[in-house]
């Protein structure tokens, strides 16, 4: 093994066989190293990988190869969950396709998996911890590849919106509650966009997170109104669960402010900008990203939760 393993029994493997003996043997290969969730088929892990984002997938290619070739290729395709490593494990006599056509990240024939799957799956996770582009907290990609999706479609000509959301008093809940329950905040935030978004979207839409409380969204024009409206019904619901009885009962925290000075806050709510080329043109992603940040700002001066969405015609 390597020296300084990132296996650990938080990271979460989904094993996707029909095979009980292989996922026997896939269990005792990685017996106390990783928390191993099994399942019979693709199409019936999809919800848990949609909703919890797992830290590997190793598909079984032995039956139903063109269905879950198709599935794989969707899932690696997708801005989202394209960075879940995904091992594929031939039959000996499988011919090995071209890889422009099976989009894993590694391989194992089947004679071959007791001997060499633990080193390729730690493998991944090496790999893995090497994209630090991917946030490490909510599993969202970051601020390269964000910039990416909106020069991208903009170069290419498409009609989109973004929705640039930001997280109103989470430094004072941070330094009343510490970073820990922050940190989970974040990351329930990250999930909501990203259900909703995708329920809402399933093909063509992104989520990313820009960073601290920041995150960014990008649909079409005509699904972005109704999502955002369905973030902050959904974050008005959950956001007051982090906090203590005596707080939420209140409906304020006593903490500080930027300079260190005693002082009331409400319970978090959640601004959102949106921005879009229905009716204006951009050549830039920062002439675009300039403009939702604006409305989230001016979404940010209006209490409690709130969107404001770009109207103007030129």
């Amino acid at each position: 093994m390597l020296s300084s393993s990132p296996m650990n029994p938080h990271k979460t493997v989904l094993v996707i066989s029909k095979d009980i003996v292989l996922t026997s043997i896939i269990g005792k290969i990685m017996h106390d190293t990783v928390s191993l969730l099994p399942f019979r088929d693709f199409k019936s892990a999809l919800d848990f990988i949609y909703n919890s984002q797992p830290d590997l997938l190793i598909l079984d290619l032995a039956e139903d190869a063109v269905s879950n070739v198709s599935i794989l290729n969707d899932l690696k395709s997708d801005p989202i969950f394209g960075q879940i490593p995904a091992v594929i494990i031939f039959a000996d006599d499988f011919v090995i396709p071209s890889w422009e056509f099976l989009l894993a990240d590694d391989y194992i024939r089947r004679s071959a998996v007791e001997d060499e799957l633990g080193k390729k799956v730690e493998l991944c996770f090496f790999r893995s911890e090497r994209m630090v582009e991917i946030n490490p907290l909510t599993r969202l990609p970051g601020n390269i590849t964000i910039t990416r999706q909106i020069q991208g479609r903009l170069d290419r000509g498409e009609i989109f919106a973004i929705g640039y959301a930001d997280i109103d008093f989470f430094k004072p809940f941070n330094d009343r509650y510490g970073f820990s329950r922050g940190d989970e905040v974040l990351k329930m935030v990250g999930r909501l966009i990203r259900n909703i978004v995708k329920e809402k979207q399933p093909h063509g839409s992104f989520v990313g997170h820009v960073g601290g409380d920041d995150f960014i969204f990008i649909m079409d024009f005509d699904a972005i109104e109704d999502s955002a409206g369905r973030i902050i019904e959904y974050f008005d619901k959950l956001i007051a669960t982090f906090y203590d009885t005596l707080d939420r009962e209140s409906g304020h925290i006593a903490s500080v402010d930027r300079e260190g000075n005693k002082r009331i806050f409400p319970l978090m709510t959640i601004s959102i900008g949106i921005s879009h080329n229905k009716f204006r043109s951009f050549s830039h992603y920062s002439e675009i990203g300039q403009v939702a940040s604006e409305l989230k700002h001016a979404s940010k001066r209006v209490p409690g939760s709130c969107f404001k969405i770009d109207r103007r015609k030129k």
